[in-house]
């Protein structure tokens, strides 16, 4: 088959053969949800695989991180969605490999699956840049369970430091080190300054929750470098009035437990460490047999194929497409109108019409910082640059808007009006291991040379044994304890 051209009429042998034709949809992220949606209302038969059976709104997934909610806030079972779609089946499954000539995919089960149509949009993975010892120090945030284990650690931590000021009246600083400064890291970093300063400060007896101290580590010169320098100078600003330390020229050489090493000799103790430094798409891509990129994204031409492979669509974080000379970013607004333009080709290809090229119409791009903080830069229906309440206000409308389920807006709508009001979380909940990798390393510690110090000069607190401050507040209640 020949490469789709705009005007050109492909010949699908399926559709020649006057049968209906069998999509077969790898992933269940924005980009095969909205693929299988749009192509719920044609003529073909589709089957949706997935390595897990929900979909997770990944957007909200930093707020399971950080205990604001729970993961069935954000996730919803792939087989509930797409219940009411007769011509739609469900596979819990995992692809392995490609026969692109029979058109078979090889699932890990062993079962072998023929296509008419392979869309694949299985998204993207974390990179640590060849470093991948790193992540079991560093735990990135893409899935659920990413998001339960850092909510773990970030728990834990404060749990472990409660109990060690308790027994032996010190306990390691509690430092939170984020490596990147992308929309992720920002959120993160954001999202702990509020749980430490706002949410827990009354909650311990023993250690002051709001001396926890958060840092960014970006190695570029700024922050949230995708968006326009203005609002990358506002979220500074707004991570500063939160707490957040941003570092930026920060290249982070070597991670270990309990902490980093930057430029290659300065060590930052981190009682967590958090990646949101990079992606690499899924592995896929390479198995396909096609060209892609130094980040393994497939490259596609401008109506979503591989060279040469009209029956077979790339869309979500695993596509390279390029608009304008730059490439389209790998977030969920184009994952979604990739997904929907595919069931608009193979609704063309059913007519015996040409295809159309894909045009990603950007709405803007937003970052929530921290409470009534964020950035936005919106291009629909206006163009405006706006930064705090009215940024976070519009965040908070539009990831309602598009959260899976009735019953998922409602929950999280109310479950963040309470935080809002009442300060309190209601998913601090610490599941799995007790054990907190590089915690036995800060026990005992002191000081350590080409460290980035803690401010011990502010007025009204007192160093502590181990170099850990605290404030005269938690000096009476630890004597009292004695």
């Amino acid at each position: 088959m020949g490469v789709p051209v705009s005007g050109t009429v492909l010949q699908i042998p399926a559709i020649e053969a006057r049968r209906r034709p069998r999509v077969l949809i790898l992933g269940g992220g924005f980009a095969g949800l909205n693929a299988a949606m749009a192509l719920a209302k044609l003529r073909v038969d589709v089957t949706v695989v997935d390595r897990r059976n929900h979909h997770t709104f990944q957007p909200l997934l930093y707020q399971v991180a950080l205990a604001v909610l729970s993961p069935a806030n954000i996730a919803t079972p792939i087989r509930s969605i797409l219940r009411s779609y007769k011509n739609i089946e469900v596979l819990m499954d995992e692809a392995v490999g490609f026969n692109t000539t029979l058109r078979r995919v090889t699932m890990k089960s062993g079962v072998e699956m023929d296509y008419d149509y392979l869309v694949v949009a299985t998204g993207a993975t974390h990179s640590y840049f060849g470093n991948d010892a790193w992540a079991q120090y560093a735990p990135g945030l893409k899935t659920v369970e990413d998001a339960t284990e850092i909510r773990r650690r970030v728990l834990l931590a404060f749990e472990l430091a409660e109990r060690q000021m308790l027994e032996t009246g010190s306990h390691p600083p509690l430092n939170f080190v984020i490596v990147g400064g992308g929309p992720t890291g920002v959120e993160l970093a954001g999202a702990i300054c509020d749980i430490a300063k706002l949410y827990m400060r009354h909650d311990f007896r023993h250690i002051d929750p709001t001396m926890a101290r958060v840092l960014i580590l970006e190695g570029g010169p700024r922050i949230l470098a995708a968006y326009p320098e203005d609002l990358s100078r506002k979220a500074v600003e707004q991570l500063n009035e939160l707490g957040v330390e941003v570092h930026t020229g920060a290249q982070v050489t070597d991670v270990k437990p309990g902490y980093v090493m930057i430029g290659g000799n300065q060590r930052l103790d981190a009682i967590v460490t958090l990646w949101a430094a990079g992606v690499q798409a899924s592995p896929l891509g390479k198995l396909l047999g096609v060209e892609i990129d130094k980040r393994g994204c497939v490259m596609v031409d401008a109506t979503l194929n591989p060279v040469g492979r009209p029956e077979i669509f790339v869309c979500g974080d695993l596509a390279h497409v390029e608009q304008d000379g730059r490439q389209i970013p790998g977030v969920a607004q184009p994952a979604m109108q990739m997904g929907t333009h595919v069931a608009r080709m193979i609704a063309q290809d059913l007519k015996h019409q040409p295809r159309k090229p894909f045009h990603y119409f950007d709405k803007g791009d937003m970052a929530t910082i921290g409470r009534l903080a964020a950035v936005a830069k919106i291009e629909w229906p206006f163009k405006a640059h706006w930064s705090g309440f009215m940024a976070w206000l519009t965040w908070l409308t539009i990831h309602i808007y598009f959260l899976i389920g009735f019953r998922n807006r409602i929950f999280v709508f109310f479950e963040w009006a309470w935080t809002y009001f009442t300060f309190t979380h209601g998913a601090r909940l610490i599941t799995g291991s007790q054990d907190l990798p590089g915690w036995s390393e800060q026990q005992g510690v002191e000081t350590v040379v080409n460290s980035i110090p803690l401010d011990t000069t502010s007025p009204g607190f007192i160093t502590h044994q181990h170099g850990q401050v605290v404030s005269p507040e938690k000096e009476v209640a630890k004597q009292a304890v004695s």
